[in-house]
């Protein structure tokens, strides 16, 4: 059995890295955050320490490492985007090997500083890139693998989550915590889009606000015509008033569908890891490049066949 610790323990997130670390037969020792909304945690782990400041968690997890069979293995990390670097660090220097949620970072030299820290630590960071466990990733991904090397396929990816007023007062809204919509809620799909289709040619954003952005991306086997939305009046009118996300992945006509099977995707993630098959600091280096483009990159308008559908109107 391994010890975790968990920092973050009030966001979104949080319950599914609990769920993981109980369902892998392991144990939850302490977590942390700065707000105290975690009785999430009686329904999973209710025998965790719990501690709102950060001093004092970091304590305890130093008192903890006196006894080899209280010592914390691994430290999950759950808070906002602008925090997973220095927590991922304080993980290492802890002695643990760190699970983390994506992005891990919004750079390449952040990335590369986490390498210094893995060197000096002789500990690992670990990823949580769930979609590439997904089956119906996995399927797409075989059937590229299989198709003529020259075929690249044409990939439309249109993903819109509606978020209320409350968005913009939170981290999530403000782009010096979270980075930008591309980074914050993209980088799962640019994850997904490089594991299935290969390494990326070309990389060229024609818009980008606060609440959308669009882009086009060329990779080895497909052409990308991107765009990610949290208003609601970009919601197309046969999904208005029924639902407030849209999601379509077409791929040269085909509809990509996985609504489903997301549920234990974290468990799987867990599992991977404590076997020794997690993904790695080099596994999330391409997504890391692909969104710090994006967020830095100035918007252009696009070529002929490289534009998406819903760009038309704000370009």
């Amino acid at each position: 059995m391994k010890n975790f610790a968990l920092i973050g323990a009030a966001g979104y997130i949080a319950p599914r890295h609990m769920r993981a670390i109980k369902d892998t037969g392991n144990r939850l020792s302490v977590a942390y955050d700065i707000n105290d909304s975690v009785g999430i945690i009686d329904s999973i782990s209710p025998e965790s320490e719990f501690f709102t400041e950060f001093e004092r968690f970091q304590e305890f997890a130093h008192f903890l490492k006196r006894n080899p069979q209280t010592a914390l293995d691994y430290v999950a990390i759950c808070s906002p985007n602008y925090l997973h670097h220095p927590h991922i660090a304080a993980g290492l220097r802890l002695g643990c090997d760190v699970v983390c949620e994506k992005p891990l970072v919004p750079g390449p030299e952040l990335l590369d500083e986490l390498e210094r820290v893995e060197k000096e630590t002789g500990k690992r960071v670990f990823n949580i890139l769930q979609l590439r466990h997904h089956a119906a990733i996995r399927k797409l991904r075989d059937k590229v693998a299989a198709a003529p090397e020259d075929r690249k396929f044409d990939v439309e990816l249109t993903y819109i989550t509606s978020r209320g007023k409350w968005f913009a007062q939170s981290w999530k809204g403000d782009p010096r915590k979270s980075f930008g919509i591309a980074t914050n809620i993209g980088v799962h799909f640019y994850d997904m889009l490089h594991f299935i289709f290969g390494s990326l040619q070309k990389n060229v954003t024609h818009y980008r606000a606060d609440a959308k952005a669009a882009g086009y991306l060329e990779y080895e086997r497909a052409r990308v015509r991107w765009f990610l939305s949290i208003d609601a009046n970009d919601l197309p009118d046969k999904v208005r008033g029924k639902s407030s996300t849209y999601r379509n992945i077409d791929i040269s006509g085909e509809q990509l569908e996985f609504s489903e099977g997301f549920t234990d995707l974290h468990t799987t993630s867990y599992q991977e890891i404590l076997a020794g098959r997690g993904y790695g600091l080099d596994d999330a280096r391409h997504c890391i490049e692909t969104v710090n483009v994006i967020r830095t990159a100035t918007p252009v308008r696009g070529e002929q066949g490289e534009v998406h559908p819903f760009i038309g109107q704000l370009i």
